[in-house]
């Protein structure tokens, strides 16, 4: 058998378990998508729009998303300090806690017994076939800012050496602890 076709065909099985019908633990598919990605998204990432984008649907599908998250108390919206048409999505505690039932941690779990460099592979060959894929659709997939084009890197040279963080798309500054979050506007180095 082919080995490409034979590994998107196991792909398939697993993602059984990320798209599904009815509820798990009370929520749909793509609320749990919506749950996940916005309790790992930087702030740029945590918007009403950047949400339609990485759950691949309208900008009111997701409103509709957000409004069961808020109605069930795991998020909350507020408006941008800086723009005040601008809205901010933010887990609440009790969605936070509430992540501890999401149905991919069965392979989260699965993945996590695996040697580190094992991982690593895994990982790395996910961001080949997004990378493979994203040029063939001139599209850009989600990832986080530490690989992304527009991260610069600024280091000190002083009596202790420091890094500050910056992104060029956004014109802001990052704190380090940012740059392993995720961000829907995130484009990879070309090779």
């Amino acid at each position: 058998m082919n080995l490409a076709r034979e590994s998107i065909e196991l792909l398939e099985q697993a993602a059984r378990i990320l798209w599904f019908e009815g509820t798990k633990h009370g929520l749909r598919d793509r609320e749990w998508m919506a749950l996940r990605f916005l309790s790992r998204a930087n702030r740029f990432s945590r918007t009403p729009s950047a949400l339609a984008s990485y759950v691949g649907t309208t900008r009111g599908t997701a409103s509709f998303i957000i409004g069961e998250l808020e109605r069930l108390g795991y998020l909350e919206r507020k408006r941008s300090a800086t723009d005040k048409r601008s809205v901010m999505l933010s887990v609440t505690q009790q969605g936070k806690k509430f992540l501890v039932r999401d149905p991919v941690n069965v392979l989260v779990e699965a993945i996590a017994v695996l040697d580190d460099d094992v991982k690593i592979r895994f990982r790395d060959t996910f961001r080949h076939v997004l990378d493979q894929s994203d040029a063939a659709e001139q599209r850009h997939h989600t990832d986080v800012c530490k690989r992304c084009i527009f991260l610069r890197e600024d280091r000190t040279t002083d009596s202790k050496t420091t890094v500050e963080f910056s992104c060029r798309l956004f014109r802001a500054p990052i704190a380090e602890t940012e740059v392993d979050l995720l961000c829907t506007s995130f484009e990879h180095h070309r090779q």
